[in-house]
């Protein structure tokens, strides 16, 4: 189920469609014993409601490309309570009651990431009332895959209209503390019996006090949980307590996000994060944060009718200098003719000042690798394309002379990312040298053009030195070993929201790449 050791969540097409650049390219399915998985959220609905949309997310233990993609809904034993149906009726029908089939006859690209296919809406009927629950099971197949299935549960609750406050604007130094007000609003008719704010901050801004009604990952503030009813049009607060970090880049800009959830629609949350091998975090060890006006009641199964307004916003202004140095770290390898060798190469950042490029998914830096002479690259990692002329070959293509690697979007302050180019030596070549190049210029987001030392973004990548030659930069850099364990990639988990709550992206990927503390 979607397990692997460093994982990206990315909400939104845009985000992952920059990683399905990079990606193997599939295998068809005739080609390959591969395994096809689907999950599908459990899910709160309210009464009266038009309902929610959901994606199954479907992906496959390798990279396939499948014809026939096919999603069977199977609600049967609840059909009387809710209605699965789809917007677009030529490529779903309903052969009985309680039952909807979806079908693409086109072709579609798995991969060992999941993402979310047959969007479909699941609308209470006149006869569903606050309590009931029921399942549906999801089958996907494909045309000469086996098919698999996954069987989630629906509720119908009390439909609630939760609300955020208004975005908030601070300025802080990095390293200097602040605070910022935490919201809760009744939009609606009926008293939310509840409430549980799940947070999507930047790297930069970390929780200063450590709730016990609220969850931390590392140095990230997931999820507040709190019991007090919100009458219609009352409006809760309160005050968290924030420091920005000593390593955050100034002057520029940092993000805060938080999203209401009914206790219920948490719940729902909850399961598919634990399902998929996550975690909200553990709580803190202070004293709880309380809103104002605290009126606790007994809850029930709540639905949010309006997610729209369910957000608050909060940008910090980083001010003072804080930069950054990314050096280019090369490599030496040594070999005779016919071998195979490994070269080690990428850049380290040197800080003050961390990279942060997660909020736009984007690379902090590109970097080019001129292969040496007399060795062919045998295996390219899948962050890197041949250089053609202003063209570009494909991710990890073997064979050229020059690469084009872009990185993750997170860099922090003394850690570094290194790229694995396997080389067969064709011919020795006493000091064969080659080049590792970083913040080359790009016409795309990211990228990294205010380096503090740019004098050491160009290291040598050398091929049987004569005399135990440096990789290092043109100073006296070094080589980089690879040594330490992955920091991973830890996004906001609010960017969550959008895949459990309206479909979206589940991204994984399997590197050649390492990061090194």
């Amino acid at each position: 189920m979607l397990k692997h050791s460093t994982r990206r969540w990315l909400a939104g097409l845009g985000v992952a469609g920059a990683l399905v650049a990079a990606s193997a390219s599939p295998a068809a399915a005739e080609d390959t014993d591969v395994e096809l998985g689907v999950y599908f959220s459990d899910l709160t609905v309210a009464a009266g409601s038009e309902g929610k949309y959901e994606s199954p997310l479907m992906f496959a233990s390798e990279p396939v490309t499948v014809f026939g993609l096919t999603a069977r809904f199977d609600y049967r034993d609840f059909a009387d309570k809710v209605q699965i149906k789809s917007d677009f009726d030529s490529e779903c029908t309903s052969p009985e009651t309680g039952v909807l089939v979806c079908t693409d006859p086109f072709e579609h690209d798995l991969y060992d990431w999941a993402s979310g296919y047959f969007n479909v809406a699941v609308v209470p009927t006149a006869e569903a009332k606050d309590g009931d629950t029921g399942k549906v099971k999801v089958t996907v197949s494909a045309d000469g895959l086996a098919p698999t299935s996954h069987t989630s549960q629906i509720r119908v609750g009390e439909g609630v209209d939760l609300a955020g406050g208004p975005e908030v604007k601070v300025s802080a130094a990095p390293g200097s503390r602040f605070t910022a007000p935490i919201v809760l609003g009744n939009a609606g008719q009926t008293t939310a019996k509840g409430a549980v704010a799940v947070f999507d901050n930047d790297h930069a801004i970390r929780p200063d006090k450590r709730h016990s009604n609220c969850t931390y990952e590392g140095d990230y503030l997931r999820t507040c949980r709190f019991s007090d009813d919100v009458a219609p049009g009352a409006v809760h607060s309160g005050s968290l307590a924030y420091q920005l970090g000593a390593d955050t880049y100034a002057p520029g800009r940092d993000y805060g996000y938080y999203n209401w959830m009914t206790v219920a629609e948490f719940e729902d949350f909850s399961k598919y994060l634990t399902d998929n091998g996550y975690s909200v975090g553990d709580p803190g060890d202070g004293a709880a944060l309380s809103l104002s006006a605290p009126n606790v009641r007994a809850r029930s199964s709540q639905v949010d009718i309006n997610p729209e307004n369910n957000w608050s916003s909060m940008v910090v202004t980083a001010t003072g200098k804080n930069g950054t140095d990314l050096e280019a770290v090369g490599d030496s390898v040594t070999g005779k003719a016919g071998e195979r060798v490994t070269a080690t190469v990428g850049f380290r950042n040197n800080g003050p000042a961390t990279l942060d490029y997660q909020r736009g998914g984007s690379s902090v830096t590109y970097m080019e690798v001129a292969i040496p002479e007399g060795a062919t690259v045998v295996d390219a990692p899948d962050e890197c394309m041949p250089v053609k002329g202003e063209d570009r070959g494909e991710p990890g293509e073997p064979g050229a002379r020059t690469y084009f690697c872009y990185a993750q979007p997170l860099l922090k302050a003394g850690d570094a990312e290194t790229f694995e180019f396997g080389l067969r030596i064709d011919k020795v070549v006493a000091n064969a040298t080659g080049a590792v190049d970083i913040n080359i210029p790009c016409q795309c987001d990211g990228g990294f053009y205010e380096d503090l030392k740019p004098a050491n973004d160009k290291a040598k990548l050398i091929v049987n030195a004569s005399g135990g030659g440096s990789g290092g930069g043109d100073g006296d850099g070094g080589t980089l070993p690879i040594t330490g364990e992955s920091t991973g990639l830890i996004a906001g988990i609010g960017g969550l929201l959008l895949v459990a709550g309206v479909g979206g992206y589940v991204v994984t990927k399997r590197r050649k790449t390492h990061f090194v503390a």
